[in-house]
This record gives structure tokens, sequence and C-alpha cells, in this order.
């Protein structure tokens, strides 16, 4: 096995695995970890694949993971955001 296969395969179940724990979990903190698990199962296949077939990288796709990067940590940042909100309004709500 390749060092791109292997990346394929460990993106992919780190896809899968992230996916089905969004779906099957009901606390929102897990589901946005879930969500940040799945992502960077993608942005190792998309790793991978920019290997693939030739000595020298794509560089296109290499910058679509580094924008993703960027976008995973911003839409992080702004659903841990509103998980405490959410929790905190849920919290006022049981003490009236």
């Amino acid at each position: 096995m390749t060092r791109e296969e292997l990346f394929l395969v460990v993106g992919a179940a780190l896809a899968v695995l992230g996916a089905a724990r969004l779906l099957l979990t009901r606390d929102l903190m897990t589901r946005v970890l879930a969500l940040n698990v799945a992502s960077a199962g993608v942005l190792m296949i998309l790793v991978a694949l920019a290997m693939r077939g030739s000595d020298t990288p794509d560089p296109v796709l290499h910058a679509l993971v580094l924008t993703g990067i960027v976008i995973t940590v911003s839409v992080t940042g702004f659903a841990i955001g509103l998980v405490r909100r959410i929790e905190r309004d849920r919290a006022d709500g049981e003490r009236r």
C-alpha cells in the first residue's frame, strides 16, 4: 500500500466516522467535534488526491485544502459560540 492509498483510506474512515457520530448524537458540542473530524477526513482525501499520478503535487488542490482549513477553523469558532449561547438560553429557560 502506497502512502497516497493510506491517506485515502484513513481520510475516508475519518469522514465516515465523523459523519456517523454527527448523525447519531444529540449533544451539540459533540456534533461540532464530529463535524471537525469529518472535515479533517475530507481534507486528507484531497491531499492524497493531489499527489496521485505524478511526482509533483497539484497546487490547486493544495490551495483548496489550505482554504478548507481556514474555513473549518472559522466555522468551528462560530459553532462553539452558537452552542454556548443555546446552552445558556436553555439554562435560563429552565430557571424560570
